[in-house]
This record gives C-alpha cells, sequence and structure tokens, in this order.
C-alpha cells in the first residue's frame, strides 16, 4: 500500500469515529431532551425545561457537526483543491453560537417568568435531572475520547457541551430538591438554577467559539505540534536544518508548509528527492 493510500485510510477512520460519536451524541441529547421538556412541563420545573432547551440544541449541534463531518471527507474537486475539511470547523464555531443563543434564551425566560411558580415542582423531576446527568457524563467520556484520538474540535466542542450539561443537571436536580423540599419560600431557587444554567451555558459557549474561529483563521499550531513536526523531518538522511515551517489545523488534518535545508553540493534532483522523503514521513 502507497504512503498516500495507508493516510488515506486513517483519515476514513479517523471521520467514521468522530461521526459515531456525533451520531450517540444526537440519539443521547434528543431522548434526554425530550424526557426533561415532558418532565419540566408536566412536573412544574422552569429548571428542568430550561435543561431540556439546551438538550435540545445539543442534539441539533451533534446533528450539524455529523453532517459537517460527512461533507468534509469529501475528496479535493476543482472548486475546493484543498478538500472541504473547513466545514468542520465551521460547524464547531456555530455549535458555540447555537449555545451562546440558548443561554441567552434560557436566562431571559427565567428572569421574565421570576415570580410565576406558585407550587412546587413535582417529585418526579428529580429522577428526571438525576439520569439526565449520568447520561451525559457518560457520552461526554464516550465523546471526549473520540475527540483525543481523532483531533476533531468539533467533536470536542460537543463533548465539552455534554459536560456543561452534565453541570447544567446537577445544578438542577440540586435546586428541584430544596425548590421540592424546603417550602413555598424557596420556590425560587428552581429559577435561580436556570439562571446559573444559563450562565455556564453562555461562558462556556464564548469559549468555544473563541477556539473554533482561531481554527478557521488559521492560527499557527501549538509548540509541541510544530517540535514534532521538526524532529521527524529533521530525522531525514540528507536534511541539515528546517528553515521555515508553517502549521494549521484544518478540520481532522494539518495543513504543513516546511522548507528543509540541504546539502548545497548535491543534484537538484538529489534534494528533490529528500524532500519528497520528508513528505512521506509526516504525511505516515
Amino acid at each position: 500500500m502507497q504512503t498516500s493510500d495507508r493516510h488515506q485510510t486513517n483519515i476514513r477512520e479517523l471521520y467514521r469515529q468522530s461521526r459515531r460519536a456525533a451520531l450517540a451524541g444526537l440519539v443521547v441529547t434528543l431522548s434526554l431532551a425530550a424526557a426533561k421538556l415532558v418532565g419540566g412541563w408536566a412536573g412544574n420545573s422552569l429548571a428542568l425545561l430550561s435543561d431540556s432547551v439546551h438538550s435540545f440544541g445539543d442534539a441539533l449541534a451533534s446533528a450539524a457537526i455529523w453532517g459537517a463531518l460527512t461533507w468534509a471527507e469529501q475528496p479535493p474537486d476543482r472548486e475546493h483543491p484543498y478538500g472541504h475539511m473547513r466545514i468542520e470547523g465551521v460547524a464547531a464555531l456555530t455549535v458555540a453560537v447555537l449555545l451562546v443563543v440558548s443561554g441567552l434564551g434560557v436566562a431571559y425566560e427565567a428572569i421574565v417568568s421570576w415570580h410565576s411558580l406558585l407550587s412546587p415542582p413535582q417529585w418526579y423531576t428529580l429522577p428526571i435531572a438525576l439520569v439526565s446527568m449520568l447520561a451525559n457524563e457518560a457520552i461526554y467520556r464516550y465523546s471526549i475520547a473520540v475527540a483525543r484520538r481523532t483531533g476533531s474540535k468539533a467533536v470536542q466542542t460537543s463533548a465539552w457541551d455534554q459536560r456543561l450539561d452534565v453541570v447544567g443537571s446537577l445544578i438542577v436536580l440540586l435546586g428541584l430538591a430544596v425548590a421540592t423540599w424546603a417550602g413555598p419560600s424557596w420556590y425560587v431557587v428552581d429559577k435561580i438554577s436556570a439562571v446559573l444554567v444559563a450562565l455556564i451555558i453562555c461562558c462556556a459557549g464564548g469559549t468555544l467559539f473563541w477556539g473554533s474561529l482561531q481554527e478557521l483563521i488559521d492560527r499557527q499550531a501549538d509548540a509541541p505540534m510544530l517540535a514534532a513536526i521538526r524532529a521527524e523531518a529533521l530525522a531525514v538522511p540528507g536534511v541539515h536544518g528546517v528553515e521555515k515551517l508553517l502549521a494549521r489545523k484544518t478540520g481532522l488534518e494539518y495543513l504543513v508548509d516546511i522548507h528543509v535545508e540541504v546539502d548545497p553540493a548535491i543534484t537538484v534532483d538529489q534534494g528533490h528527492a529528500i524532500g519528497h522523503s520528508v513528505k512521506s514521513r509526516l504525511v505516515d
């Protein structure tokens, strides 16, 4: 098998794993969103309803990420000679924006209905919040493991969104417990929980937005990645030094521009051969 074929096979496997994580996130978050919507509506809990809005946003984001990863894997064409990997970063950025918007919506609903709750949440809202917290923690651990293995920014963004769901569900669970058992004077805790969830969502969305934006504007790769690329290039026989090294992350891959120094006494063909050896080593 040629190096390029082996590289493409590895990339296809990374995309397959990333799509599987996005699909798993879609199934889990959509199921939890429906349960929290019904439970919050019937159980008189704004906090649980707010958390359901977040989960529906997560499901939409997972669907968008799955679609983007499918699109990003398409080979280069005449209009896109560098491929379609950028769409993966666009999906991550879109998820971040959706997070901020949903957080602001949750906060607005909690504030405008601050004094409208006249009865405590029902007892069954507590196990719904507990199951949601445990399920989100499980899908977070799976997704973050896939993100670390594949380098997918979109899957990483989705994973941290799922971790925020864990925090949000914990806050909702505590708020529901207090509002249910502490008496009428504590019913407002349900609204406070909703506001706290909204703040967490907005802060995380802003952080993820900034990270995704940096990838889209071709930020230089971090120092460990550059050091690893340099070391691999210098390990090729005939390479005397690295004159220039630029690397930018695009989807699951890095695009690298590198100038290597060779013995000036060798022929042009020999220099080209060394350059191709460097490329093969980096790609492989």
